[in-house]
């Protein structure tokens, strides 16, 4: 299934990022101050893949997590871009391009998901 028939047509910005693995500017994103309880899903397909409830400010300039909703959520790959070794994230379901995962994050998991904005949609909670 192509990705235009899971969720839509994606913004310049989203297919640059989910599709090509660019990174949006820091501290320009939608989601970096929202602070509304909800679940952050997969811009290109909808799946659930973060709870506001593990959101925390890392100062970084992008939304950080410290626990994904669950082990199928995101998939993991070796990231040696840009002279680094990194740990890329993906969705689970359609392998968009959300971010990078890092070790120095809050407990209880001690990770720090840092997400791109733009892969993102946002549900509050009502």
């Amino acid at each position: 299934m192509s990705k235009e028939g899971w969720k839509g047509p994606l913004s310049a910005a989203a297919e640059a990022v989910t599709q090509q693995g660019a990174t949006e500017r820091p501290f320009t994103g939608e989601y970096l101050h929202e602070d509304r309880p909800g679940v952050y899903h997969c811009v290109v397909c909808g799946q659930a893949l973060f709870m506001s409830e593990t959101k925390f400010d890392a100062g970084c300039g992008w939304p950080s997590f410290f626990e994904a909703v669950s082990s199928e959520a995101v998939r993991y790959l070796k990231d040696t871009s840009h002279g680094m070794v990194r740990t890329e994230i993906r969705c689970g379901n359609c392998d968009a391009h959300l971010g990078h995962v890092f070790d120095d994050g809050p407990a209880p998991t001690g990770q720090r998901y840092c997400l791109n904005s733009v892969a993102l949609s946002f549900e509050p909670l009502s």
